[in-house]
């Protein structure tokens, strides 16, 4: 499904995932990209599972770099609670509700000319909406008709530079959810967050041809904010491309064979 959405976003080659520690963060080993952004337009997409810390990462983030936040239209979301009530009934205009959101925030961010960081990529829309109806609690013709609208969309999105990836287990994100006790997510079970783990794992392996992706282990870390710097030093080594010039003219005539080396 990823791959459909974002065929047009071709890159030269795959780009493998890029997993970070506090200690000592792995290297890419494909470094094929090279930016066409300054960081004033960076954009970074943050994803993970529901209660993964996307939105407090972004905080950090959005401060570290100097970036504004965009974040998901949760407190405001006129179908969430019946959503988790009735997946069924109310999968579909759910997704359609938030492609609908997400659309105009990446409307607000391309006509702005600057980056940002967003707590919730648009193409992870894509991963609910496939999971729901693999789980059957969308109708295939409802999803079909998600997916056109999407494609249609995608040639007036904007793609983001960089995509965070916060990995929690499911059994963790449930933990989480429970804790927090929002009303809207009681009806969430350690079985759709299972469903939507795997969803995960597929979304990621596809982006990660057009995208460059960092894996974060959020407990390797202390604070979000040490994060942050961590993923912004990590963001200058991916990009830092040097310039090489003659100090001479090479076309100059090199010196003799006998000369003495200098």
């Amino acid at each position: 499904f990823c791959i459909v959405l974002l065929h047009r976003l071709s890159c030269p080659s795959p780009l493998c995932y890029h997993h970070m520690s506090s200690s000592s963060p792995t290297r890419l080993q494909n470094k094929f990209w090279s930016p066409d952004y300054h960081m004033e337009t960076l954009f970074v997409a943050i994803s993970g599972l529901i209660g993964a810390g996307k939105s407090t990462l972004a905080t950090a983030l959005g401060a570290e770099l100097n970036l504004p936040v965009y974040y998901e239209p949760v407190e405001d979301n006129e179908y969430l609670a019946d959503f988790y009530r009735d997946q069924r009934t109310y999968s579909f205009p759910m997704q359609i509700y938030l492609l609908n959101k997400r659309f105009k925030q990446q409307q607000h961010i391309i006509w702005a000319g600057k980056g940002g960081v967003s707590d919730r990529s648009i193409y992870e829309d894509g991963v609910f909406a496939k999971m729901l109806c693999e789980s059957g609690l969308m109708d295939q013709r409802d999803f079909n008709t998600y997916t056109e609208l999407f494609n249609n969309m995608s040639n007036f999105m904007k793609k983001p530079t960089l995509l965070v990836h916060l990995d929690v287990s499911p059994e963790e994100s449930f933990r989480r959810i429970q804790e927090r006790s929002r009303g809207v997510e009681t009806g969430i079970t350690l079985d759709y967050l299972k469903a939507l783990h795997a969803a995960y794992e597929e979304f990621i392996t596809d982006i990660s041809r057009v995208i460059p992706v960092i894996r974060i282990d959020w407990s390797k870390f202390r604070t979000a904010e040490e994060m942050a710097a961590s993923i912004k030093a990590e963001y200058l080594l991916l990009t830092n491309v040097r310039n090489v010039s003659w100090e001479t003219d090479p076309s100059a005539s090199s010196a003799p064979a006998d000369s003495p080396a200098a």
